[in-house]
């Protein structure tokens, strides 16, 4: 089966090489390079580097709805589209263009957590588990009908960066049963549920920013959902710091104020919530490198104030 692979990030890396080992690849399709890191060097996206390593066609349209999108498309004349972590939303002319259909790769049990950061999710609402389904793209956000699915479990203290490479894995499975089973015409495409349907809306920087009111867990589950990206932060005497991994204590709040540093005596970073202490493990402060809970309370001046906002 002739197929063309649309993807952009590293969720799809595993489904490209699976597929480039087992099936004829006739074309990858990327986002352009854009600058990246804190130098801000022009960046080739991981699916264009690995395509380049397996020896595959690759072509980065700005748009690809616009014409020179489409155009190499409909010359590849295509027997099935495979879509992972590409960043952009297909148009009609692709999604319809191959006989066998335009197939997405999507990390989570649809129609739970349709949208564009369903890993990041799953993880701030405290979910036990999730997984990959394969379905045809329609022209909705994640609403055409299902192909296959299949479960994992999360563990408790994953991280949406641990959890991807998991999924990433899972999902190389899913797709190559999937393409065999079309192959064999040994697969049925079942409608959604969009009654059960809920959604995973893109995050932004903002979403990061800790609320010390709320509950110990919740906070935790955000720290977990938003690393590496767009990380979790809260303030100290109007200066921004970063926490980059943290761990429930257990030990009650009491009357302690929250965002309130408290029991420095234990040499751990115990910071008040609304019920429970949670422990910030690693911490970053504005203009500093990351170090450990201990080593910031240390460091920590009277003058530097004793409340996280």
């Amino acid at each position: 089966m002739k197929i063309v692979f649309i993807g952009t990030g590293g969720f799809a890396l595993p489904a490209l090489r699976a597929l480039a080992s087992r099936n004829e690849i006739i074309l990858v399709v990327t986002q352009p390079d854009r600058p990246a890191g804190r130098d801000r060097k022009i960046s080739e996206p991981p699916v264009k580097r690995a395509s380049k390593a397996l020896g595959l066609p690759v072509i980065q349209p700005v748009k690809i709805q616009a014409e020179q999108g489409i155009e190499p498309l409909i010359d590849a004349s295509p027997d099935v589209i495979v879509v992972a972590a590409y960043g952009q939303i297909l148009p009609r002319a692709v999604i319809e263009l191959p006989l066998q259909g335009t197939i997405n790769i999507h990390a989570s049990l649809l129609p739970q957590y349709r949208g564009a950061a369903p890993i990041n999710w799953v993880l701030i609402n405290g979910e036990e588990k999730t997984g990959v389904t394969t379905f045809f793209l329609d022209e909705g956000i994640d609403t055409g009908p299902i192909l296959l699915q299949c479960e994992l479990t999360i563990d408790p203290d994953e991280t949406a960066e641990e959890l991807q490479i998991r999924l990433a894995e899972q999902g190389a499975q899913l797709i190559v049963e999937t393409i065999d089973r079309l192959t064999h015409c040994d697969l049925t495409a079942i409608p959604q549920d969009n009654s059960a349907a809920s959604y995973a809306p893109k995050l932004s920087r903002a979403d990061g920013k800790i609320d010390w009111n709320r509950p110990s867990t919740a906070i935790y589950n955000q720290a977990r959902g938003m690393t590496p990206w767009p990380g979790t932060f809260t303030y100290l005497n109007g200066k921004r710091i970063k926490i980059h991994r943290c761990r429930l204590s257990g030990i009650n709040s009491h009357d302690f104020l929250p965002g309130k540093i408290v029991l420095p005596e234990t040499g751990r970073l115990l910071i008040a919530t609304a019920d429970d202490l949670l422990e910030i493990v690693e911490i970053q402060p504005a203009g500093r490198r990351a170090m450990s809970g201990r080593a910031f309370l240390c460091g920590l001046h009277k003058s530097d104030g004793d409340l996280f906002q």
